[in-house]
């Protein structure tokens, strides 16, 4: 007997009395097992609202975002969900030996909270973000998604996995990306190079700290896209890959998004 996408929902209203939060508890079909997500709700404001999918990096898990950083309060004076979900350490794309994570994401979740939470079902109210291996998410789910998301934002992002030979001696990245992904569904700038020929792109942005270990990444990828005529923003600051810089910055990705979903403050009129 299969399974549906059902779930649980406990929402509590948080201090500040105007936003709920939810932990979400429901089956992915994809994945064949329960999952789980945050979800952070505007307790005033006209539904249906926008949709921000907000990605954890390698060793955090759903509640990493809420946990360490301050994003109930960076969102709350905006009609935006704010959704959390579980990444697992499996980059949010379709593993090469392993579960789909990307069908996961862009099929079962986006349905869970379209069907649960009073959001808007269309592209032009629905954008994503993400840390380290969810800087990387947020473009493999955007550029791959190209009708999904208007906006996509990566923080300090592994945007590299999926154009680079994978060595040996990374059996996890390997069974993840394949020994050679580029030109794959994993290759960031292949999928930019698709939907850039189907006049699909988001608008992007990246950021990374000038002290990060993914600096030199970003700025490759910055220039790739640069050549290819992919219109992105990209921005550099002071600061390493950890919760300080992405605390710091996460602001800057929520304006971004907002500017690209039209979004007004509430009470704005």
């Amino acid at each position: 007997m299969g399974h549906s996408i059902l779930g649980s929902l406990n929402c509590r209203t948080t201090i500040s009395l105007i936003m709920a939060l939810c932990d979400l508890h429901w089956y992915s079909p994809t994945l064949q097992k329960q999952v789980g997500a945050y979800v952070i709700l505007p307790n005033s404001g006209k539904p249906p609202f926008a949709t921000l999918y907000l990605l954890h990096g390698m060793s955090d898990d759903y509640t990493g975002w809420l946990r360490r950083s301050s994003i109930e309060r960076y969102v709350e004076n905006l009609p935006l969900v704010v959704v959390m979900p579980d990444g697992y350490r499996g980059y949010y794309t379709n593993n090469e030996i392993g579960p789909a994570y990307a069908t996961y994401i862009a099929t079962d979740l986006i349905t869970m909270v379209q069907r649960n939470f009073p959001v808007r079902p269309t592209r032009s109210a629905r954008c994503i973000s993400g840390l380290s291996m969810g800087g990387y998410g947020a473009m493999r789910l955007s550029l791959g998604y190209p009708d999904l998301f208007a906006s996509a934002h990566s923080h300090s992002g592994a945007v590299h996995y999926g154009s680079i030979p994978i060595p040996a001696k990374w059996p996890d990245h390997r069974r993840i990306f394949g020994a050679n992904p580029k030109g794959s569904e994993h290759d960031l700038l292949a999928l930019a190079r698709g939907a850039k020929r189907r006049s699909q792109l988001p608008h992007l942005r990246l950021d990374c700290g000038q002290g990060d270990f993914f600096i030199e990444h970003n700025r490759e990828f910055h220039h790739q896209l640069t050549k290819m005529g992919v219109p992105h923003e990209y921005e550099e600051y002071s600061g390493q890959h950890d919760w300080d810089y992405w605390d710091r910055h996460i602001p800057s990705a929520i304006a971004f998004h907002a500017r690209n979903l039209k979004l007004k403050p509430l009470g704005s009129g």
